[in-house]
């Protein structure tokens, strides 16, 4: 790069590494219950699009599943409320310092700061993820219940069994975000 064409602005950056180590905690914080909540919707609506396709193409042959099915529903549902959960938890953990100056002397936990940061960050993260691949697994075995069920009525419970392990995958990932983010507190006043 030729020196003409260098930046000299002080906005200027090194790179990627620079822009991440550089971002404000806070800004670490929501994105991770951005992430957690968004990514969370998002695992129960791909399962309810797969369970309610087949749910309403199986009703054709056998009108009676309708109804005994939308459990299947439910449950693609409890994943996006593990998500609402998660960012209401996550959002009570931020805290804004009590001093209200514009730039904070040297003597706060800025090492504390970035902890609660990426901390949050990941345990969002880590909510999202889970809850998208619960949803997208409850969804398949919701299908699978409503087209089995449809052939022969006494699979509805056996399927609804693996179901209800595939619907486990989301109360574990909330219990391992609440694990991630319970040592992730802002610091609100400092050291000295």
């Amino acid at each position: 790069m030729s020196s003409s064409n260098a930046c000299v602005s002080q906005y200027c950056n090194a790179g990627w590494g620079e822009v991440l180590s550089h971002m404000s905690p806070y800004g670490w914080a929501n994105f991770g219950i951005a992430f957690g909540l968004g990514l969370s919707v998002v695992g129960a609506a791909w399962g309810i699009w797969l369970t309610g396709s087949s749910l309403v193409g199986a009703a054709v042959k056998a009108p009676r599943i309708r109804s005994k099915n939308l459990i299947s529903v439910i449950f693609c549902e409890a994943t996006a409320i593990y998500g609402v959960i998660m960012a209401i938890i996550l959002s009570n953990k931020i805290k804004k310092p009590e001093d209200s100056a514009y730039e904070l002397t040297q003597y706060w936990d800025f090492p504390g700061f970035y902890y609660a940061g990426y901390g949050m960050f990941s345990s969002g993260l880590s909510v999202g993820l889970t809850n998208v691949a619960s949803g997208v697994s409850v969804g398949i075995a919701g299908s699978s219940c409503a087209i089995g069920d449809a052939q022969d009525p006494s699979l509805f419970v056996k399927i609804l069994i693996v179901e209800i392990f595939a619907s486990a995958l989301g109360i574990f990932g909330i219990i391992v975000g609440i694990i991630q983010s319970n040592s992730c507190n802002f610091p609100i006043a400092a050291l000295q």
